[in-house]
């Protein structure tokens, strides 16, 4: 978790580092990117289960910093989130700041369809054979 304050608390950033074993993606409908099942399975996917910014604070660009300090703060090379897929708001918000949408995730118990974005941090090496551009906001 990271927080940002001014002299109060005025926003937070959390999440977790995605396990190699993949079952993040679980309920994952069709084929996974390889280059995202690649870099899951290194251990260089973190996840970004939520931002959380003031409103008097929104549009200062806090949420993007959090998120990229605490990518950064993780070494990860891709940044991944799921967000609800009728969140059509949210889901414009991440595409807005270089996030990529790459399909379904399915989750029980009922109908939970969630949309499966990620954020590419890091340079394209031979570990990440589909091209991951390196976000140019992570530098």
């Amino acid at each position: 978790m990271l927080t940002a304050q001014a002299p109060d608390l005025v926003g937070c950033a959390f999440g977790f580092p995605v396990p190699r074993d993949g079952s993040w993606w679980n309920g994952f409908r069709g084929t996974l990117p390889q280059d995202v099942g690649q870099l899951t399975a290194s251990g260089q996917v973190f996840a970004i289960s939520g931002i959380v910014v003031r409103p008097s604070e929104r549009h200062h660009g806090l949420a993007d910093r959090l998120q990229e300090q605490l990518l950064a703060d993780h070494r990860a090379l891709l940044g991944a989130t799921l967000v609800d897929r009728t969140h059509r708001a949210a889901c414009a918000g991440f595409r807005s700041r270089g996030w990529r949408d790459i399909g379904l995730v399915y989750r029980p118990p009922g109908p939970t369809v969630l949309r499966a974005l990620v954020l590419p941090l890091g340079e394209p090496t031979t570990a990440q054979p589909g091209g991951l551009a390196h976000h140019a906001r992570s530098r």
